[in-house]
C-alpha cells in the first residue's frame, strides 16, 4: 500500500523558515515522482516544486525558486521541503503527492498547515 504522510507545517512570521517531511512507503523511489502541492483557502491546488525519484530532476513553481528547496533521503524514505524566507502568501495548507512513471498524482498525504504571520 502506498502511503505518504506530511509533517513540519505550522505557524511562523515572514521571513522565517518551515522544513516538510514527507514520509513514503509502499513503493520504490526508483520508480516514482514526489511532488509538493499546496492550497489556499479559495485558490486552486497548485504545484510549488517536484523531484523524481532519483532526485536528479528538480522543478520549482516560479513563486518559489530561489527560497524553497526540494530534497529527497532515500535512506530514510523521506522527502523534504526545505521553505526559507517565508511569506503570508505562502500560506496554505502543503500535500506531498506520489506518482508513478508517466501516470498522475494518484498518492496523496493528509496536508499539513502552513500559515505565515506579517
Amino acid at each position: 500500500e502506498v502511503r505518504l504522510e506530511e509533517s513540519g507545517g505550522g505557524l511562523v512570521q515572514a521571513g522565517g523558515s518551515l522544513r516538510l517531511s514527507c514520509a513514503v512507503s509502499g513503493f520504490i523511489f526508483d520508480n516514482y515522482a514526489i511532488g509538493w502541492f499546496r492550497q489556499a483557502p479559495g485558490k486552486e491546488r497548485e504545484g510549488v516544486s517536484f523531484i523524481s525519484g532519483s532526485g536528479d530532476t528538480i522543478t520549482y513553481a516560479d513563486s518559489v525558486k530561489g527560497r524553497f528547496t526540494i530534497s529527497i533521503d532515500h535512506a530514510k524514505n523521506t522527502v523534504y521541503l526545505q521553505m526559507n524566507n517565508l511569506k503570508p502568501g505562502d500560506t496554505a495548507v502543503y500535500y506531498c503527492a506520489a506518482k508513478y512513471r508517466m501516470s498522475t498524482y494518484d498518492y496523496w498525504g493528509q496536508g499539513t498547515q502552513v500559515t505565515v504571520s506579517s
